[in-house]
């Protein structure tokens, strides 16, 4: 009876789609951040308007979200899922980013009527008399 043996070894190299994916990615997201550093470097290094101001912290939000978005669907292989487990994840979190911002509106809103309204002040009309 004769034995043979072979030997099976492995080695495991990443494919070329892979290496493509990573070095995409990582463009994509270094691009990314070096937009929003650049515009937050610019909002302290010129003078400007505060709506100016205001628009360049907008546009630092969304391309953050967007960073954020774009790391849940690559690195969390959501991207790969069917639409309707995207939206099961999404959808909720679209509501929360919605109520954190309402809140804030509606403290907002509070807050400067709190500051504004009087209800002890007495209001005098034409004539000296007190209603």
């Amino acid at each position: 009876m004769e034995h043979s043996v072979q030997e099976v070894s492995f080695h495991h190299e990443p494919e070329g789609d892979v290496v493509k994916k990573i070095i995409k990615t990582t463009i994509i997201l270094s691009v990314i951040t070096v937009i929003e550093l650049g515009l937050g470097l610019t909002m302290y290094a010129f003078p400007m308007a505060a709506g100016l101001k205001l628009f360049i912290k907008g546009v630092i939000v969304i391309l953050s979200l967007l960073k954020a978005f774009y790391i849940v669907g690559v690195f969390m292989h959501l991207g790969d899922e069917v639409k309707n487990l995207i939206m099961t994840i999404i959808v909720p979190l679209l509501l929360f980013i919605w109520f954190i911002a309402a809140f804030l509106w509606d403290g907002n809103s509070w807050k400067v009527l709190r500051n504004t309204y009087h209800p002890q002040a007495v209001e005098v009309h034409e004539g000296g008399e007190h209603h």
